[in-house]
């Protein structure tokens, strides 16, 4: 039985509960006969993108308690339609994901792609983000996590950061480090025709240095501290633009305008992440990864991809790419000076940013490129559907 279902493609269900990034949804259509089962989100969207066709998408509920239950009641009915499910995090869907596996023997993982109790953390002294920092609220996910480390037998994480974070979670579970969704270094690559031509094409500013900043506008991503290092720069006489896209980029521009910076920044809502993105890194001279925590940061994969010269934050998942030196340039969280600092470092000796840049390109062609990775999590899949 087994043998037969490793010799076909794997029907997968993807269960989404906060939402997921379409290049993930397609490259898991690549590899098996998918189904997504995703939260409601209200007021936004499940998947970032409209997905390639062929994929089956069913919506639950958008509490997360109704939604867990919703899990547990489709993967027992639908015991015989998967071969494989993989639910992302390590919340209640997954809880309920995990119990579903122990009824029905379907071969189950976690997918990690953040460190939740840690951005949760990032909370504290916040406001405007939805709701504030609430112990109880953080000990409940401290206690699921424990849990599912429990009921669990696999985790995909994206880094070796993550790996740890669960680790610390106890159980048993086994774990590979996968980082999908990996970048496209066909898409993503070194700048082929002139820079000032596609700042033309994106309505940018012919002069000053550009710096692009991809991260969402969320508490962990630290955009205060960014907005203040472009104050010191500023007011350093330094000609500088701040490129932001994302959902959250009318929060950003008030956060802009009490930095007193909003003339400097360039803000608009996400674009598309293949045919767009692409040629905002190439009109870029820098990329700034600010966040106090961080799973992997795609952000700066994709900009070295593109050659561009990156500053990070010394943490978490960044650690294990922007490595200063090498890499990029490197600074600790929350400090705005010295974050000022390596942007001129990096903006003022393009040569060495050239050069780490590049290093930045050898190190996403050789663990990060897409093909790589979906490869590695397909031949992971077969293995997990051969051994239920």
């Amino acid at each position: 039985m087994a043998a037969r279902k490793a010799a076909r493609r794997p029907r997968i269900c993807f269960v989404v509960e906060s939402g997921t990034d379409v290049r993930l949804v397609d490259g898991l259509a690549e590899i098996g006969e998918l189904t997504v089962l995703a939260r409601r989100i209200e007021g936004g969207v499940e998947i970032n993108r409209t997905p390639r066709p062929g994929i089956s998408i069913d919506i639950g509920p958008a509490s997360f308690g109704g939604f867990a239950r919703f899990v547990l009641r489709y993967l027992r009915g639908k015991r015989r339609g998967f071969d494989f499910v993989l639910v992302q995090g390590y919340g209640a869907a997954a809880a309920a994901a995990n119990i579903a596996a122990r009824l029905t023997g379907v071969a189950t993982a976690m997918l990690v792609c953040s460190p939740i109790e840690a951005y949760y953390l990032c909370r504290r002294g916040q406001s405007g983000f939805g709701k504030p920092f609430r112990r109880r609220e953080w000990l409940a996910l401290r206690t699921t996590a424990a849990l599912n480390a429990r009921l669990g037998t696999n985790y995909i994480v994206l880094s070796r950061h993550l790996e740890d974070v669960v680790r610390d979670h106890g159980g048993r579970a086994r774990i590979d480090v996968v980082p999908v969704y990996g970048v496209d270094t066909n898409v993503f690559q070194p700048l082929k025709i002139d820079r000032a031509d596609v700042r033309r094409r994106r309505g940018l500013p012919a002069t000053g240095a550009i710096v692009f900043f991809s991260s969402r506008i969320a508490p962990e991503k630290d955009s205060a501290t960014l907005l203040r290092a472009v104050r010191i720069l500023r007011d350093r006489g330094r000609d500088i633009h701040l490129l932001h896209r994302s959902g959250g980029h009318v929060r950003f521009t008030r956060e802009a305008l009490i930095h007193g910076v909003a003339d400097r920044l360039i803000a608009t809502d996400a674009v598309h992440p293949l045919e767009e993105l692409p040629l905002d890194y190439a009109a870029s001279d820098l990329c700034v990864q600010a966040s106090r925590a961080e799973g992997l940061g795609f952000s700066v994969l994709e900009a070295m991809a593109c050659g561009v010269p990156v500053v990070a934050t010394a943490i978490g998942g960044l650690s294990e790419t922007i490595r200063n030196g090498k890499t990029g340039w490197t600074y600790p969280a929350g400090d705005a000076g010295a974050l000022a600092d390596a942007m001129m470092a990096a903006l003022d000796n393009p040569a060495e940013a050239a050069r780490r840049a590049q290093a930045g390109r050898r190190l996403v062609e050789a663990q990060y490129e897409r093909r790589l990775v979906f490869s590695r999590l397909s031949s992971l899949i077969d293995a997990q559907v051969a051994g239920a």
